[in-house]
């Protein structure tokens, strides 16, 4: 007997055995797709691990339905990945192997109803959502579940389904579909036996009442004079100025012939440059240095200030390890980053450059997908967020990740909830590859690594071209406020800079971390403030949709007229995003054009390539936005950058607040004054002399640093302690309460290491589930993996107790 060991999409820990042929044996190979039956009657697209001949003792295996490929499209060391995310980040492979695939390749069954052929059907009995079905069936040989939804206009169809199965009317089969397709583009040519000159004398006799034909046809010899290759349909009705029906006409009557080809839907159209980039002296040394510290080390930190050039030095890097004919996977932490840097490499390597992340429609995906395993000539390069980990490289040879700091290279939801930075740095080692961190405030963990020579570390402290560092003023809105200088939440020192700004017709960017127009709205009678009915968060008030939305669950109604608690008509509103200040702008420099970059704007596949233009092309004067703008984005007719608020950052509970607030607010003052000219950064705050500012201002990452560390090993935090953070989750209160109580007293009685909690978070109640939270605190000197076992056999036990088996326990490592 034979047997095949899969994985399938779904959250299960485990692996599934199933029952093949010899045949099948000898040609399956591990990392190709077989579709399986699982369940009942449902079909899913499973991948192979391996083919044994063990027979599975607990259950009795089932045959395979069919297998989808003929070579594998998951390579070995990219298996090899995944079972190291599941395990390190202790979640399900099936999920790792869900989010790891484009959809594209993941078919789902879908059901299909059909007509029963042989029995006789006595139409009086039927009521007229069956008879509605019933009839349609006479016309269609088959209908899916949509296609029934449409038919009778409501969404719970399977009651009148279940009557029609009982009455013996119809079956259902599952069927299995594929949802790539290559994309097909539609060509014409003149049909053969007119291809002689006599055959073209022919050709115009049979034309000569036929203006609109005629047209088409001399149009159709432009071209291919012109061009000398195939033309397709649509740029011969575009040449001609006619239409497709004058074409499909040509076609019936023989005169031309259609075919199609299969097109790459992502294409680059434009030329690479020619000439040879060249690196000013400080670039030129840190890149000597990182190729000094790759002898001996595998990752290399480059701390370089904002503007110092480091895509240069990848772009140098990139260039010798294509030279070898390896891969290079560049990761950046945001989308909106992507397009702006796909065409600073296009300029350098032409065609070489795929790009992957979510905002491509599932086919793109599936394309890129296919050209990294081929290791095809235009997937030399692959730019992406953190999904491009997953792709299946041939032969991987560097890993750049950009701005490694960011918290957006960490998954939060869902499973599985790795870090991009790390499961890249485990990926490389597979591949024997060579990782380079970048980032102009490191995030701690890997400056300590790399103070601690486990890493290579490169320092730039200079910007390209010698420009000077951005000169950043202090407004202490306290004082502002005590002495009427603020017109709505602008200081006198910002609207200045602001206007001397566009008088020089540069441009400005204002950061304010916070979307919507105002995050409270109050009653002033009685103080009530309009809350989610399903999260324990007030509603946030947008302004131009004239409603109140959670951002949690999205739940949203109509701005309240009056109070609902006291019917009072003076609300007022408190706080203030980036519409207020939208607003406000425009009041204040009616003849200036503000743009806003945050969620509600940058929606659509091209959001974010829409509003960078506009702005790069110098459409835009002020461009408002949340932290989309604090990722390394490149203008070089910036010269203020204002903070709105400084604080709002600060205060957070929790332990990297003082850290991401430092990193955040250089990121968005590195924006400023990045060609000839200084650049200015105006920080408005309540405490100017909080220590964090006081180190934005100075351009002090050393301070920062070792005053975090400081705190963190008191306090046993990372990069000292590793930390695991259970949720749990369910809809009754006490319920869960004496779950999490019940979690957290096993865990402290067998783990010889600081349990904390259960806590109830800031926000403990979220589309209508309570929240718990329980922090474990791993040492450094205990080992991880063993610990790690433990913690998942006391959750698998919390889960055999009946009463809490309804508690969702989320496992985040590191979820930092």
């Amino acid at each position: 007997m034979h047997f095949v060991e899969v994985i399938l999409p779904l959250s299960l820990a485990k692996t599934f055995t199933y029952r093949i042929s010899e045949a099948e044996f000898n040609f399956i190979q591990k990392g190709m797709r077989v579709a399986v039956p699982f369940g009942k009657s449902k079909m899913y697209t499973a991948l192979v691990l391996e083919t044994h001949q063990k027979e599975p003792t607990l259950y009795e295996a089932k045959e395979i339905h069919q297998i989808l490929d003929e070579r594998p499209i998951a390579t070995e060391i990219q298996i090899a990945h995944w079972l190291w995310i599941a395990s390190y980040y202790m979640c399900a492979i099936g999920d790792v192997y869900r989010g790891a695939f484009p959809s594209g390749l993941l078919l789902e069954s879908e059901t299909v109803i059909s007509h029963k052929t042989d029995g006789f059907v006595d139409q009086m009995l039927l009521n007229d959502e069956e008879y509605l079905v019933y009839e349609a069936l006479q016309h269609q040989s088959s209908l899916k579940v949509q296609d029934i939804v449409a038919i009778l206009n409501k969404k719970n169809i399977f009651p009148v389904l279940q009557r029609l199965i009982d009455k013996d009317i119809v079956v259902l089969q599952q069927e299995i579909q594929e949802s790539y397709k290559p994309k097909l583009v539609r060509y014409v040519k003149l049909h053969n036996k007119y291809d002689s000159n006599q055959g073209l004398s022919d050709l115009l006799e049979v034309l000569k009442n036929a203006a609109k034909q005629k047209e088409i046809v001399l149009a159709y010899f432009q071209l291919s004079a012109v061009e000398k290759k195939p033309i397709t349909v649509k740029k011969l009705v575009e040449t001609s100025q006619s239409s497709s029906a004058v074409v499909k006409a040509l076609i019936e009557k023989e005169i031309f012939e259609e075919y199609f080809l299969q097109q790459d839907r992502i294409n680059f159209t434009g030329k690479s440059t020619e000439k040879e980039l060249q690196l000013s002296l400080v670039q030129q040394t840190a890149f000597e240095e990182i190729k000094t510290s790759f002898v001996e080390k595998e990752v290399c930190l480059l701390h370089g200030v904002t503007s110092s050039g480091k895509t240069e030095i990848y772009i140098k890097l990139i260039e010798g390890y294509l030279v070898t004919g390896r891969q290079v996977l560049y990761l950046l932490p945001e989308i909106a980053l992507t397009t702006q840097l796909v065409s600073r490499l296009r300029i350098h390597f032409g065609n070489k450059v795929a790009v992957f992340h979510s905002k491509y429609s599932n086919n793109e995906r599936v394309e890129v997908w296919n050209q990294t395993l081929a290791n095809a000539e235009n997937a030399q390069i692959v730019i992406g967020a953190r999904s491009a980990l997953f792709l299946p490289f041939a032969n991987l040879g560097l890993l750049i990740v950009d701005e490694e700091h960011e918290q957006t290279f960490k998954q939060v939801d869902p499973a599985p909830r790795y870090h991009a930075r790390d499961a890249a740095i485990v990926l490389a080692n597979l591949h024997k590859a060579k990782v380079l961190l970048g980032s102009a405030t490191p995030s701690l963990e890997t400056y300590f690594n790399a103070q601690s020579q486990k890493f290579g570390l490169v320092t730039v402290t200079e910007r390209y071209n010698n420009v000077r560092m951005p000169d950043i003023a202090l407004v202490d809105l306290k004082d502002k406020y005590f002495r009427k200088r603020m017109t709505g939440h602008f200081s006198d020192v910002l609207t200045e800079a602001i206007s001397e700004a566009i008088s020089l017709g540069e441009q400005v960017i204002l950061f304010q971390n916070r979307r919507g127009y105002s995050p409270i709205i109050e009653c002033i009678t009685c103080g009530h403030v309009p809350q989610c009915q399903q999260c324990d968060v007030s509603l946030t008030y947008h302004k131009h949709k004239n409603q109140l939305r959670c951002h949690y669950c999205g739940y949203s109604m109509a701005k309240p007229t009056n109070c609902h608690s006291c019917s009072s008509i003076d609300l007022t509103t408190k706080g203030f995003g980036t519409e207020q200040i939208e607003q406000e702008l425009i009041a204040l420099f009616p003849n200036a054009k503000t743009g806003r970059m945050d969620q509600d704007t940058t929606r659509g596949k091209f959001g974010f390539e829409k509003i960078i233009d506009s702005f790069k092309n110098r459409e835009i004067d002020i461009l408002i936005g949340t932290q989309m703008l604090a990722k390394g984005l490149d203008f070089d007719n910036v010269s203020l950058v204002g903070i709105m608020n400084a604080d709002n950052m600060l205060f957070h509970p929790d332990f990297r607040a003082f850290e991401r607030s430092f990193q955040m607010m250089m990121q968005v003052s590195g924006r400023a004054g990045r060609s000839e000219k200084q650049g200015k950064v105006v920080i408005q705050t309540y405490n100017p002399n909080h220590n964090t500012i006081q180190q934005v201002t100075n351009n002090n990452y050393a301070g920062m640093y070792k005053e975090q560390l400081y705190d963190r090993q008191i306090y046993k935090y990372p990069p000292y302690f590793r930390l695991i953070k259970l949720t749990l989750k369910h809809r009754d209160f006490d319920r869960l309460k004496e779950g999490s109580m019940w979690l957290y007293q096993v865990l402290s009685q067998n783990l010889n290491m600081p349990v904390l909690g259960p806590e109830e978070p800031v926000i403990s109640r979220i589309r209508n589930e309570y929240i718990r939270t329980i922090l474990i605190k791993i040492p450094q000197n205990l080992p991880l993996g063993s610990t790690k076992k433990t913690i998942q056999k006391i959750l698998n036990s919390f889960e055999a107790v009946a009463q809490y088996r309804a508690i969702k326990v989320i496992t985040n490592v590191d979820f930092y």
